[in-house]
């Protein structure tokens, strides 16, 4: 047992020092794979707790939306769920809505019903893509992880060997010279790995969360438009 740890501890040993003894450019590379490990898992985290929220609250203002027939007590509880896109795709076409019925009321004339629906669609457009956005930022930087990961990390591989093989002579080739090159250049690939494993497995999750919320949203548009056009533009 004794001779195992000695090992196990002289294999650790041997890993950190091949990557304080790498050539600088492969060190660069296993920076940038670092960071870019970090932060990808920042925003995995931070992603992570949004969708949760957005998801969490989006069922509970749709609960109290069809099951409450108040919309000013729908307003009001609206107004305490920030995170949901479709809370606040109804936030803008009430406050569109509520804008429309003041006019009519100082124009005291017949206004254009499907004008005002327009305007109210509109509403919900941009309150739409402005969330939309919200789900998707920091996203990319996970699909840009992912697919250049392992290219940044193949790029110091072939360096490492390329510098281990030119500090080769016909006196001095041998296994025990180019092993340790090639160790640490073969080190930068698997720090790319796993830098992109999580971000693309990350990625796919949450297009298919931001996905299932603007299916959501278009759904919700249509039966707010169609409840707006029944009771409030008739």
């Amino acid at each position: 047992m004794p001779n195992f740890l000695h090992v196990l501890a002289a294999s650790d040993l041997n890993l950190w020092a091949l990557v304080l003894q790498a050539h600088w450019v492969v060190k660069g590379v296993m920076s940038i794979l670092a960071m870019m490990s970090i932060v990808g898992w920042y925003i995995i985290g931070y992603k992570y707790i949004h969708v949760r929220r957005a998801s969490a609250e989006s069922a509970k203002f749709l609960e109290s939306f069809w099951r409450t027939r108040d919309i000013e007590q729908i307003y009001k509880q609206a107004q305490g769920l920030r995170n949901s896109p479709v809370s606040a795709m109804f936030l803008a076409g009430y406050t569109e809505l509520a804008k429309l019925e003041s006019d009519r009321r100082a124009d005291r004339a017949d206004r254009d019903r499907e004008a005002d629906l327009e305007n109210v669609q509109r509403a919900l457009h941009r309150a739409q893509t402005a969330e939309t956005l919200k789900l998707e930022t920091m996203v990319p930087f996970l699909a840009t992880t992912g697919s250049a990961g392992p290219f940044i990390g193949l790029f110091g591989t072939v360096w490492g060997i390329m510098n281990a093989f030119s500090s080769l002579n016909q006196n001095t080739a041998s296994i025990q010279t180019v092993a340790p090159g090639i160790a640490e250049a073969l080190f930068a690939t698997a720090i790319g790995l796993i830098a992109a494993i999580p971000a693309v497995m990350a990625y796919n999750y949450f297009q298919r969360r931001i996905r299932v919320h603007v299916s959501e949203m278009n759904t919700f548009e249509q039966d707010y438009l169609n409840i707006i056009r029944r009771h409030f533009l008739s």
